[in-house]
């Protein structure tokens, strides 16, 4: 072969490796071998975005563990009885070989065909065919059974913090809790009592500060659009600290909160900023979990090896973090967006920096989590990512804590921060290992913290504390019927029978 051919052919396999930034060089993607597969693919599962996922496979059945190619994969969504589909469509390239497709419906069609193209070639079983009705978000369409619901959704047979809640509570009567919870909390914490009759949800609101109403009224909602709940009546915490302080022995009342912690016996919900998350996507929120997946940053070895944190000043720790942070600028890069705890202090850790998009975080590769004024509701998002969390030791949690297992999903640090800088020195030294964690923590992200497992543990949590009522829950005085939004531009016509009332049985 001459010099010139050789040269030649050299250049080509340059390009080539050019328009496959990442991947295996001789690795492109198979149409027939690729994998296509998700919740977003049923016509029975109905989210306010529905989601599904491609991992690109090459033709001798080898998953590509690096991205293709951002436009690589076309995604159509048509129904053949309609002339236009109101269906917003993103393809989001998780730059590890798969693709997180996710779709957001504002109308409900009777069947719907997604079409998934490959250089105009379809992949795997495309078209995907979803028998309809196909009900969007906005319908009030409850299936009646949720034991049926609980199958479509392919939830877990249980959630281990549900367990451990409400294990304190063996029997829960609604009638006494009507009486004393807001006689012990009513003046001084913000609260909703909430029941939930016949699918319908009513509230009233003890407290001057109950503007975070809206995120349980929302998740209530929804869910009742989807699902017929169980009849039921409970106590929702709309502040941040929990607050039943009562040893289980004494008289200890079940209280709804979204953050746990150590030395308090309230139930946990997921928080309301994921809540809001999953029933925002494609709205109104720009952080969502499916969003930060397609926003990680540089590969692995372009990250800066330096621990990262940005914030407010809402606990002491935070200010160590800073000045460590002064001390120690070539490893860790913390500073303040905002004051307001310690604002006599401003002077000492100050200047403030400005607010640094939260995708931007993954451009290093250690994450720091310390509580705020309870657990710091970013770590679900910080774990989707592709960095390694450094998690401070903490008495508060949220409804997955417990579920992690620290040098696993998480690099674990002393609530003082003591060890802070001997963790970032090691991460930097065992770098293989690290990665590892990250990936495991990624990992776990994806598998619990999606809105699909965030309305089945709403539910379940429901289910399990409704069959612990031991009289019957009751519309109280005061109390007003919370209305779904109209949805009057495109509303839907349901198919499923309706149940006039239902409750679950306590046998």
């Amino acid at each position: 072969m001459s010099l010139r051919l050789s040269s030649w052919l050299l250049l080509l396999f340059c390009l080539f490796r050019h328009e496959l930034p990442g991947a295996q060089a001789d690795s492109v993607p198979s149409a027939a071998k690729t994998l296509v597969w998700g919740p977003g693919l049923e016509a029975n599962i109905v989210l306010p975005a529905r989601f599904f996922y491609i991992q690109a496979v090459d033709s001798s059945g080898r998953n590509l563990t690096a991205s293709p190619g951002e436009k690589t994969f076309e995604v159509k969504i048509v129904s053949p009885v309609e002339e236009f589909t109101r269906i917003w469509i993103q393809v989001l390239d998780r730059q590890d070989g798969s693709f997180l497709v996710r779709y957001r419906m504002y109308a409900t069609y009777t069947d719907l065909y997604i079409h998934i193209l490959l250089k105009n070639k379809h992949v795997a079983n495309s078209p995907f065919i979803l028998n309809g009705p196909v009900y969007h978000e906005g319908c009030d369409c409850p299936q009646s059974s949720g034991s049926v619901w609980e199958t479509h959704m392919h939830c877990p047979q249980s959630f281990p913090q549900i367990d451990r809640d409400l294990a304190l509570y063996a029997s829960v009567d609604p009638e006494r809790n009507a009486q004393e919870i807001p006689q012990r909390f009513g003046q001084r914490q913000s609260l909703c009592h909430y029941t939930v009759k016949s699918n319908k949800v009513y509230v009233k609101t003890f407290g001057e500060h109950v503007g975070f109403r809206i995120f349980m009224d929302s998740i209530l909602l929804s869910l009742t659009r989807k699902v017929q709940l169980p009849d039921m009546e409970f106590f929702v915490n709309l502040g941040d600290w929990p607050l039943e302080k009562r040893k289980p022995t004494e008289k200890i009342h079940p209280i709804f909160s979204w953050c746990g912690s150590n030395n308090t016996r309230d139930i946990v919900m997921p928080t309301y900023d994921l809540t809001e998350s999953v029933l925002e996507t494609m709205g109104r929120v720009s952080l969502d979990m499916m969003s930060v997946q397609a926003n990680t940053g540089p590969p692995w070895p372009e990250k800066n090896a330096t621990a990262f944190w940005r914030g407010r000043d809402s606990r002491q720790e935070r200010l160590e973090l800073v000045k460590l942070s002064r001390a120690h600028p070539n490893m860790i890069d913390a500073a303040f967006t905002n004051f307001f705890f310690f604002k006599h202090d401003e002077s000492l850790y100050g200047p403030l920096v400005k607010h640094v998009s939260f995708f931007d975080f993954f451009k290093y590769k250690y994450q720091i989590n310390i509580d705020g004024t309870v657990a710091a509701y970013r770590l679900p998002y910080l774990l989707a990512g592709d960095s390694v969390v450094l998690k401070q030791d903490s008495s508060y949690y949220e409804h997955f804590y417990n579920e992690l297992r620290p040098w696993e999903h998480y690099i674990p640090i002393r609530a003082d921060l003591g060890d802070l800088l001997e963790k970032i020195q090691w991460a930097r030294d065992h770098d293989e290992e690290v990665k590892k964690i990250a990936l495991t923590g990624q990992q776990f992200a994806r598998n619990h913290l999606m809105g699909d497992r965030v309305f089945c543990y709403y539910y379940k949590l429901f289910q399990e504390y409704a069959k612990r009522q031991v009289t019957e829950p009751n519309i109280r005085e005061g109390m007003e019927l919370v209305e779904q939004p109209s949805d009057d531009l495109f509303p839907c016509s349901c198919h499923r029978t309706r149940v006039v009332w239902w409750r679950v049985d306590k046998d």
